[in-house]
């Protein structure tokens, strides 16, 4: 006998991919590996499978039940579960900017312990840091919270030595392969099983097929395709996807109607939802976002390393000090590094999850908002986002296609009087009825006997007493009203009602009824074909072979409709600029029907077959053309998605179910819901407690406003620090004197700094949110370099006028010539955010913020001050006389009128600003 063994592979993908491609050989092997395990238990006789798993129908005894989950290990499946809050603090300042700071420090610290720069250093690392680890550790537990555990226990048949079975709850972590496990509505599936007895049982596997209709499941399905139902568990034809099985019940899906009993054929990882789980584990993929930051830090610090030893060499070989020259080649090091920006990045991310939290959105990780706003491609299941997943009673139809309130009447009487539980389109019709406030017709009958509904059948049918108007002591009139599967009522039907008309079904017209509902499926409906037949001899029982000789009446037509605002959702993204492609596990006539319905080109629908028979640089084409992508599995889901971002596209996913939980992980914004499956909210960066397109449209707005007031402190501080160290070497090559002090330096680009603090804050303006945002390490270096420089011109300006207005040209009168330039320095860098925030006139066409205002003025009038204070004899300043600030105020004006020239001429030659 065949026990069933972990067949784990350790070694999926070949050493020379990278990372990610090797995660995704790896989920496809695993998939694949499990999905022909269990095609083969679907394939074999039900009596063959439990002697390979050494069981039997009675269940496993207690004693071998403990040695199984002692084999083959808990029924869990992998989970990515939060570091430790030290691990987690510690990835908080894994930045390269932090390190350039903390080496900068160090070296201050070595030159000498006393210098003030290296607690104002310090203090800026240990701001941002930890400002980034309590936002994301309190997401992280807000994320953690809205895990919802729908049950613990599961229905599971065994035996005490050689006494008789018995049914007990056992937690879903010890089932083990071999247990006999009794399912009933309502239930979820705690592993996977191959079924040996079933009654009436549907099964919902929208989490893993995304089909939002429940699907019948048998223990005795057809052996081949299009083949009858067999009265004996003879094993299904063998197919490659598990979830496709007839007589196989999958982890992570749940009964909605129905019972059966199963046998366990695989736990934990070795089921066909831990196969994926399994490689959605480790270290995440690099987003937009990581690499965008990546790119613009390693310019900046590219920057820094040529321009700072530079400025040492100059100073050295000027001025002949060379321990002062390192002093100062250490303070243009930090004063050319935007050290702030790993802190306002951090404080503008927080402040968009805060924002975005008041919009029922919580941000597991703080990059996310940025590669929100930054998406260009959107792409989203379809059950829950573009529909109100339920499902409505869409039509009802006579045979020739028209509307009919007869065949509503008959197919309310079918799903009113019967006994079973009633599946989501039986209460379909109800509701429908009660809706519309339609006349009560079930007062006219009453019950009499039910054939309940059944996988080999896929019908059901109930019998009714006419009840008659006035007292009437005979027998009432009875009448059989089915309904089920179109080709099987069809069968059992000799006529037809036309138009209040009883005539015979012909070929013709069969023909013809075939062709309606046929039409009405290629719209995306579930077609449910309606018979009666009036019984000649009443009685008190009847069976399956009194459906015969049935009159057809018509049809009920059934969809997951659209939501009321998905076609305004969509077309706001649109006007975003955002893409957005359906990638659906439903099928394509269904996907085709919701997306035309909420205004979505459709196109050609691209099946998953037909993304299996194509290599990447082909698919990269195809999912550029394409917007709709049907019966897709959660391989093919995630090779979509980083399809598009190799054609250069910044992808999000919204998913909810196991099937989405690849494609989640690899996309740069992952977003899922707090209704999903644990492992699609564990892969999610983003969870919407509403599923909901309008919501994520705030969220791309937040998002874009966060990369705005970041990308603005970029380009200000690097082109203001990048002109400021131009007109350091200058000066150092024609002054003879140190043309600031170190300390000075520091203390400039501290209160720049701090004003800048309050960017977040900022408003953009809407035509920057109008389409998505992208990092662009070129743009800011070219900024840098054409801007910048700007700031020099007038730096230079007031040089000359400290030299030859005021005598500030001996080493005498350093004092006084670096307290003017100190306090030129800091208006122009503080003003001149206000010329680089907007592409529009500041302060006539766009105005900052208050918060940016007010720390504006705060830090013009904390510079003006420091020469004048008592601070200033320990800092190197003298005061001013009142003759500088006349020339001081015509070159700040002088400042931004070019600049803002030289904006329009620039917007003009790149077409871009920030």
């Amino acid at each position: 006998m065949t026990m069933l063994t972990p067949r784990t592979p350790t070694r999926l993908a070949p050493p020379g991919k990278g990372r990610r491609e090797r995660k995704a050989a790896e989920l496809e092997s695993r998939t694949r590996l499990a999905g022909e395990r269990l095609a083969g238990f679907s394939a074999r006789p039900g009596a063959q499978v439990l002697q390979d798993l050494s069981a039997t129908r009675n269940g496993l005894t207690h004693a071998e039940a403990a040695l199984r989950l002692e084999r083959h290990g808990a029924n869990v499946v992998a989970h990515e579960r939060a570091p430790r809050w030290w691990v987690q603090l510690a990835k908080a300042f894994r930045n390269p900017f932090i390190a350039v700071l903390v080496f900068l420090a160090a070296v201050m610290w070595w030159q000498d312990p006393a210098d003030p720069g290296v607690v104002i250093l310090s203090v800026m690392v240990g701001i941002s840091g930890l400002l980034r680890f309590w936002q994301e550790f309190r997401s992280g537990r807000a994320a953690d919270a809205l895990k919802k555990l729908v049950t613990t226990t599961c229905a599971v048949q065994r035996r005490a030595g050689g006494a008789g079975p018995t049914t007990l709850e056992v937690p879903m972590d010890q089932v083990v392969p071999g247990d006999v496990v009794k399912l009933a509505a309502g239930d979820l599936i705690p592993a996977d099983l191959r079924l040996i007895t079933s009654k009436d049982l549907m099964v919902g596997q929208a989490a893993l097929s995304g089909e939002s209709l429940p699907v019948a499941k048998a223990d005795a399905p057809p052996r081949s395709a299009g083949g009858t139902p067999s009265s004996e568990d003879l094993g299904q034809f063998e197919t490659t996807d598990p979830v496709e099985a007839d007589n196989l019940c999958l982890m992570g899906t749940s009964v909605t109607s129905g019972t059966a009993t199963g046998v366990v054929v695989a736990t934990g990882a070795d089921t066909y939802f831990g196969s994926m789980a399994g490689s959605l584990v480790g270290e995440r993929p690099q987003t937009n976002f990581d690499n965008g930051v990546r790119k613009v830090s390693f310019l900046l610090i590219r920057f820094m390393l040529v321009m700072v030893p530079v400025v040492f060499a100059v100073n050295g070989l000027t001025k002949g000090d060379w321990d002062e020259a390192f002093l100062f080649g250490i303070a243009v090091a930090v004063g050319l590094t935007p050290e702030m920006l790993p802190m306002v990045v951090s404080a503008n991310l927080a402040r968009g999850a805060v924002a975005m939290s008041r919009h029922k959105v919580v941000v597991k990780r703080l990059n996310a908002i940025q590669n929100l706003g930054a998406m260009d491609v959107l792409c989203t299941d379809k059950t829950g986002t573009l529909t109100e997943d339920r499902i409505v009673l869409d039509r009802y139809l006579d045979v020739h296609g028209t509307e009919d309130d007869e065949v509503l009447e008959y197919g309310y009487l079918n799903s009113h009087f019967q006994t079973g539980l009633k599946n989501l389109m039986d209460q379909a019709v109800i509701n429908r009825v009660n809706e519309a406030e339609e006349v009560v017709v079930d007062a006219r009958f009453s019950m009499v006997d039910e054939i309940p509904f059944d996988f080999a059948r896929r019908r059901m049918s109930v019998v009714l007493g006419r009840n008659s108007i006035v007292g009437d002591l005979g027998r009432s009139e009875h009448v059989m009203i089915t309904k089920g599967a179109v080709e099987e009522v069809l069968d059992l039907c000799t006529h037809m009602t036309d138009r209040g008309r009883k005539v015979e079904l012909t070929d013709q017209l069969r023909r013809h009824v075939t062709r309606i509902a046929e039409d009405n499926n290629r719209q995306g409906l579930r077609v449910l074909a309606v018979a009666t037949r009036t019984m000649s001899a009443p009685r008190d029982t009847y069976s399956v072979a009194d459906e015969d000789g049935l009159t057809l009446v018509g049809f009920l037509a059934f969809l997951d409709p659209p939501k009321a605002d998905a076609a305004r959702a969509l077309q706001a993204l649109a006007d975003k600029g955002i893409a957005v492609k359906v990638v659906t596990g439903d099928n394509d006539l269904v996907a085709a029907r919701v997306c035309a319905d909420v205004g979505i080109d459709v196109g050609h629908v691209v099946l998953g077959a037909e993304i299996d028979a194509l290599d990447d640089t082909a698919l990269r084409a195809l999912a550029a053309r394409t917007t709709v992508f049907a019966k897709v599995n959660p391989v093919q889901k995630a090779r979509i998605v980083r399809a598009l971002q190799a054609d250069g596209h910044t992808v999000g996913f919204l998913g909810d179910g196991i099937n989405d939980a690849a494609a989640l992980r690899d996309a740069d914004v992952g977003i899922s819901v707090d209704t999903a499956v644990d492992i699609a909210k564990e892969s999610a960066d983003i969870i919407l407690l509403e599923k909901d397109l309008t919501v994520l449209e705030q969220g791309v707005i937040q998002g874009r406003t966060t990369f705005g007031n970041t990308i603005k402190y970029i380009k200000m501080t690097a082109s203001s620090n990048f002109g400021n160290v131009f007109s350091v070497l200058v000066a150092s090559a024609f002054i003879p004197f140190q043309p600031m002090l170190a300390i000075m330096l520091l203390v400039q680009n501290l209160v720049y700094d701090i004003a800048q603090l309050a960017t977040p804050w900022d408003r953009m303006d809407e035509e920057y949110l109008r389409r998505p945002r992208n990092w662009d390490a070129k743009g800011i270096g070219r900024f840098m370099v054409c801007i910048g420089p700007i700031s020099s011109i007038f730096d230079i300006a007031m040089f000359v006028i400290m030299w030859n207005v005021f005598g500030a040209n001996s080493e005498a009168e350093q004092a006084l010539f670096q307290s003017g330039w100190f306090i030129e320095g800091l208006l122009s860098q503080t003003l001149i955010v206000h010329m680089i925030r907007t592409r529009k006139i500041p302060f006539i066409q766009s105005r900052a913020s208050w918060p940016v205002m007010v720390m504006t003025v705060l830090a013009v009038l904390t510079g003006l001050y420091l020469p004048f204070s008592p601070l200033a004899g320990s800092l190197g300043f003298v005061p001013l006389p009142a003759g500088y600030f006349p020339w001081l105020i015509g070159v700040l004006l002088a400042y931004c009128t070019l600049t803002q020239l030289l904006k329009t001429l620039y917007i003009r030659r790149f077409g871009t600003w920030l």
